[in-house]
């Protein structure tokens, strides 16, 4: 299969095990305690700092139904398929649903029905694909496009597979736009390594972990993996109100992407890249010293995250939250404005070097009268008459 291909089978994939529960009272009023990664992760300590208020999610995927538990976050979206002209609030496969209600699922009490990571945060929902296992051409491309111009904070991404340069362009371009992207890392047996978008440089890219912390069986390895987060049984909404049990990095990528959504709440001037920097620079080491193949920079500590005392980056090359939020390609220097300065140059530097021309004229300019002069005195032509 070409590498187009692959990234099409590849959306309903990154969740290798999904059993559609049924809905209902009852299933609803057990969901709460399903949920275990809300307690491993203390989601209730965590929301007491921040729930994701202010902060909107792109969630490009199959689509996302209005569940009962998730609708009053749902905001209308896009459809990037060819043909496709609805709002992205339609789902015939539940894989996005899901990843949205994982994210910011308000429940319908306070302890009845699905709660997200980040429940004050807005679903954008982009629907790339018509249906499962239908090739998406540069249908992601579009959505991440979409989603730059939406001006959205974080983009959060449970697939991968091949690329394009289109898509390329698009994450540089949402790097550039200060927004956070989050992916999934992929599934082993049918994934071989970690693959795009969660392979660019920038992405975090997320693994699963299980019930103990320790690295899920289905999660790949690679040197590009970012973090882990729990992708095990994990329980979130589906269509019709029903509910999902998934495993697999697509809801591990879901979860960070709902932790982005707290940090991004909470402080709220922190660039995408030092945002980033949060999650990794907090997460619990596991496996070999430091960054690995295994676990990346470890595993998702929600509350280390919100609250650790971290030391910034010490060069930031992340643009800040004025950053232009256009996807085109970065500006060449033939691109440039007539006055603007060569990229690395101040406006001191400029007024030094233009001083220094400046002297430099009126020197030869001396020197060449000089000489003119000379000349004159050495039998040179005689001075015109001015009658």
């Amino acid at each position: 299969m070409t590498p187009r291909t692959i990234r099409g089978v590849t959306a309903v994939l990154c969740a290798t095990a999904i059993a559609v529960l049924p809905a209902g009272p009852a299933q609803a009023d057990r969901i709460r305690d399903d949920q275990w990664h809300l307690r491993y992760l203390k989601v209730t300590e965590a929301h007491k700092l921040s729930q994701g208020a202010g902060v909107t999610v792109a969630v490009i995927d199959t689509g996302v139904d209005p569940h009962a538990d998730l609708r009053n976050n749902l905001l209308p979206g896009t459809e990037t398929f060819p043909g496709g002209t609805g709002d992205g609030r339609v789902d015939i496969d539940s894989h996005g649903t899901g990843m949205a209600g994982l994210i910011a699922a308000h429940g319908q009490s306070a302890t009845n029905g699905a709660l997200g990571i980040a429940p004050k945060a807005k679903i954008l929902p982009i629907r790339y694909v018509r249906k499962p296992g239908e090739p998406d051409s540069d249908n992601v491309a579009k959505g991440i496009e979409w989603a730059i111009a939406q001006k959205t904070q974080v983009i959060s991404v449970s697939i991968g597979g091949g690329t394009s340069p289109r898509e390329a362009r698009a994450v540089r371009a949402a790097l550039a736009a200060n927004i956070v992207i989050i992916a999934a890392a992929g599934n082993a047996p049918q994934d071989y390594g970690i693959g795009f978008p969660a392979s660019y440089e920038g992405v975090v890219a997320v693994g699963a972990s299980d019930r103990t912390g320790n690295r899920a069986d289905v999660s790949v390895m690679g040197d590009k993996m970012g973090i882990l987060a729990p992708g095990v049984d994990i329980y979130s909404t589906s269509m019709d109100n029903k509910y999902r049990k998934g495993t697999g990095t697509s809801d591990s990528t879901a979860i960070v992407a709902g932790a982005a959504a707290l940090i991004r709440s909470r402080y709220p001037d922190l660039s995408a890249e030092e945002v980033v920097h949060r999650l990794t620079a907090t997460a619990v080491d596991k496996g070999a010293p430091g960054h690995d193949e295994e676990y990346g920079d470890g595993v998702l500590d929600l509350m280390a995250a919100l609250t650790a005392d971290v030391p910034p980056l010490a060069a930031s090359a992340t643009p800040s939250a004025t950053a232009s939020a256009s996807p085109s390609p970065t500006a060449s220097a033939d691109d440039a404005l007539p006055g603007d300065a060569p990229e690395g140059m101040s406006t001191n530097t400029l007024l030094v070097t233009f001083a220094v021309f400046l002297l430099l004229a009126v020197v030869i300019a001396l020197l060449v009268v000089r000489s003119h002069r000379r000349a004159a005195g050495r039998g040179g032509a005689p001075p015109i008459d001015p009658a």
